[in-house]
């Protein structure tokens, strides 16, 4: 007598390739869609983008089977929520994207509008389309395959899906910050996917474990009762402005590396990287400029 053999419960890798090539039609539709959105936040004129923006991905979302919510923010975004509950035993995956973008400024000097879609040497432009709207894009297509693949490989349907659409990452986020101190159940999971990254080379996967942040700071510089005329006064006077330049100095050593006390910088990366040449070329970095910190000893 043998042994029955075993179910397979979730797709093989070359099954879950071939259920996300069969999205790319999807992808390039519903990226053209979404980046025509001039979603940029907080700016006038553009309240009807942002709103439009906001619907689309709540559609969306609920056309691939997650009940998600638009919730206005404190600072007058949309962030869109929402919870596919995972079947018993089974965790809950959190997937967070935005749909803002920062501004195209000078739009006269694109190559193409930033608000269409357009493909030169395979790749795909516009704003928002790495950053972040083909995440969010991407989150949809990766849904509708697993879709597709529950009829054969019922298991993977039973994964707790949470989604989570910011509307003004690119400003701060503020409004999110005070969402999750406000309603901190609509963030709960067992695992945080975010997706506002790339990779190191086209084709080649990556996995961040871990980003710089920031922190807004205001400094005011004081050092003179009124403006005074540079002709008369400027030398001995103290300038404001040069006097902020010097302390902005400070906040790095010459080798570039941070110099603020209790910011340390002794952490070190053990995985591998980029070599130089390929860091200069990504970065755009110009001949004849060094790289800064521990990276000016990356192999050439």
């Amino acid at each position: 007598m043998t042994d029955s053999p075993t179910e397979q419960t979730s797709p093989t890798p070359e099954a879950a390739r071939a259920a996300m090539a069969a999205q790319m039609p999807f992808v390039r539709e519903a990226l053209t869609e979404l980046v025509a959105f001039r979603s940029v936040h907080s700016t006038p004129g553009l309240e009807k983008d942002n709103a439009d923006a906001a619907a689309w991905v709540v559609n969306s979302f609920r056309e691939v089977g997650i009940p998600v919510e638009p919730h206005v923010t404190s600072d007058g975004s949309t962030s869109v929520i929402g919870l596919r509950e995972p079947a018993e035993g089974f965790p809950t995956i959190l997937l967070y994207s935005h749909f803002d973008v920062q501004p195209a400024s000078d739009v006269e000097n694109w190559t193409a509008s930033p608000w269409e879609l357009t493909e030169r040497d395979g790749r795909w432009y516009g704003r928002g389309a790495a950053d972040c709207k083909g995440h969010v894009v991407m989150h949809l297509a990766v849904l509708r395959a697993l879709n597709e693949l529950a009829t054969e490989f019922p298991d993977v349907s039973k994964v707790g899906v949470r989604v989570l659409v910011e509307g003004s990452e690119e400003r701060g986020g503020y409004g999110l910050e005070d969402l999750l101190a406000e309603k901190p159940d609509l963030f709960a999971a067992d695992v945080f996917l975010i997706a506002d990254s790339g990779n190191d080379a086209l084709g080649v996967p990556a996995v961040g474990t871990a980003l710089r942040g920031t922190a807004p700071v205001t400094v005011t510089v004081e050092t003179l009762d009124q403006p005074m005329h540079s002709g008369q006064y400027g030398g001995a006077a103290p300038d404001a402005l040069l006097s902020l330049i010097h302390l902005l100095a400070t906040l790095h050593d010459d080798n570039g590396l941070v110099a603020v006390d209790g910011l340390d910088s002794d952490a070190r990366w053990e995985g591998r990287g980029p070599d130089a040449a390929t860091f200069r070329h990504d970065a755009g970095i110009l001949d004849g400029v060094d790289l800064l910190g521990e990276a000016q000893g990356l192999n050439p």
